[in-house]
């Protein structure tokens, strides 16, 4: 009994999500097509990605990389606005999960190394909100982007007008946010660490071509052989570093929200409420099937696009499953922090709403 309370204390989201697929089940028995419920490209980056920084942690890369960080910014104010605008530029480029799984153990290990794991809660919240409307404003930043992008045919100057405001406006509320952190002296006792340069180089194609199976530059068949492949040979540890459990939270999710677009009802209520208003339908949807699931299931039943792609995107703040990436999030701090699960998830409700009321104002008015 001890052992699977410690599971589900460990795995709380992964059993949720179970759950909640287990209960939409009943409503959609099990059939063929549950096979097109799951991004399998999806699957693969977070497999390879998670990997891959396993394997960098082992070789102290980001370490390294944390020691360079705060002995150029110096205090605790410029140091998280760094690691945050850095996921935020991430997330435009790689996508708002992979620049997650990037920079998530980075600002981990700026904040421990440094005794200031009292920020660690706010950072990684700030991380999470930059990574999901960071990415907003490139087709490819956001799974559901590129979902609508490629189904609506939209132009990539069209794109960037419609996401271009919610943008700013999510990089002014983030910066404000950040400079109300305290400065503090950061500094680091001088110490030796070396690293493996051939490891790093390795490393780090192996993350490049993580970044190409996003693009579609290679297809995810060829990095899902060639990464568990090369880490078997250099660093089989890596490997069983992964976590599994978060990449079954997807799975779960996954056919909970399949099964969700198929219920009759569901569809049925959407289509009404679309007819209302596309932008606050697909923002609340967001807060209940996620942003990607909410955009596959909308798309079928409204052409206003703007909305739907604004809606969509900054839906991504607010509850825990408003976004996939949140989760990511939240397994990483709940790892380093497994006692302080509930004052991260007060934290993380706080500033999310803040930001989804903020911006759900000002683009209800603009749209």
């Amino acid at each position: 009994m001890k052992s699977i309370k410690a599971f589900v204390k460990q795995n709380t989201v992964a059993v949720i999500a179970f759950f909640a697929a287990l209960i939409t089940a009943f409503f959609v028995p099990p059939d063929a097509e549950y096979l097109g419920y799951f991004d399998f490209k999806t699957l693969t980056c977070l497999f390879c990605v998670l990997a891959v920084v396993c394997a960098l942690r082992n070789i102290n890369f980001f370490y390294i990389l944390a020691r360079k960080t705060v002995t150029l910014f110096k205090n605790t104010r410029m140091c998280i606005l760094a690691l945050v605008y850095i996921t935020f530029i991430g997330s435009m480029i790689i996508a708002n999960d992979m620049a997650l799984l990037t920079f998530l153990p980075l600002g981990y290990f700026v904040l421990d190394s440094t005794d200031m794991k009292k920020h660690m809660a706010f950072t990684f919240i700030m991380q999470n909100i930059a990574a999901n409307l960071g990415g907003m404003l490139t087709p490819f930043g956001n799974p559901q982007n590129l979902y609508l992008y490629t189904k609506f045919n939209i132009s990539n100057s069209e794109f960037i007008k419609i996401m271009l405001l919610p943008f700013l406006i999510a990089i002014a509320i983030i910066t404000i946010c950040c400079l109300f952190v305290k400065k503090e002296p950061l500094s680091l006792p001088d110490e030796k660490v070396t690293i493996d340069k051939k490891k790093v180089i390795i490393y780090m194609i192996l993350f490049a071509l993580s970044v190409l199976i996003v693009f579609r530059g290679i297809p995810y068949q060829l990095g899902l052989v060639v990464i568990p492949l090369v880490l078997l040979f250099m660093d089989r540890k890596a490997l069983k570093m992964v976590d599994y459990s978060l990449l079954m939270t997807f799975v779960f999710f996954f056919i909970f929200s399949g099964n969700m677009s198929r219920i009759e009802v569901v569809r049925n209520v959407f289509e009404f409420l679309l007819s209302k208003s596309t932008l606050l339908v697909s923002i609340l949807s967001c807060q209940i099937i996620s942003n990607v699931p909410s955009a596959i299931l909308l798309s079928q039943f409204t052409t206003n696009y703007p909305q739907l792609l604004v809606g969509v995107n900054i839906g991504g703040v607010g509850t825990l499953i408003a976004s996939l990436a949140s989760l990511i999030t939240f397994r990483e701090y709940s790892k380093h922090n497994p006692g302080s699960t509930g004052y991260y998830l007060r934290q993380f409700m706080i500033y999310n709403l803040a930001f989804l009321i903020v911006l759900t104002f000002v683009m209800s008015i603009v749209l």
